[in-house]
């Protein structure tokens, strides 16, 4: 079996803020924030956050348990180590179904980990194609 990445907690405002710079993707329920730590150093940080616009203490509580769950559940076997994330409870984070938003976290992490215009981003082929088109000059087969 391959040994799991260390989780640690992200507890302070300027680690937020740090991941806040990185990349993220919302994905249903939920946003995730990675940064890219380079440091050297091999654990995994995830951080929870939930605002006031998700409603109400309780609300909020219990979307960030979810978050938890999910990432105690997903992020050792699809974070990337030496990497900060941090899980944003959105509206339905609460009452969403469970393995649904488990879907969410798993689709986000797995786009998170691929780097930006690899070719399994479906985004970075039809931007080729439409740059392609541009550069390529028009063939005039003259009058028809």
């Amino acid at each position: 079996m391959t040994d799991l990445p260390k989780i640690e907690r992200l507890t302070s405002r300027p680690q937020f803020l740090a991941a806040a710079k990185g990349v993220s993707q919302a994905r249903g329920a939920v946003v995730v924030q990675r940064l890219d730590r380079r440091d050297g150093l091999p654990h995994i940080g995830v951080g929870f956050t939930a605002t006031r616009k998700v409603g109400g203490a309780v609300v909020r509580n219990r979307a960030k348990r979810r978050l938890r769950e999910t990432a105690r559940a997903l992020i050792p076997l699809h974070g990337q180590p030496g990497s900060d994330y941090v899980l944003i409870a959105r509206m339905g984070t609460a009452g969403r179904e469970w393995d649904r938003l488990l879907d969410d976290v798993k689709s986000a992490l797995t786009r998170l980990a691929t780097p930006p215009g690899a070719a399994s981003d479906p985004r970075s082929e039809p931007q080729a194609e439409i740059k392609a088109a541009r550069e390529t000059p028009a063939q005039d087969d003259g009058p028809a």
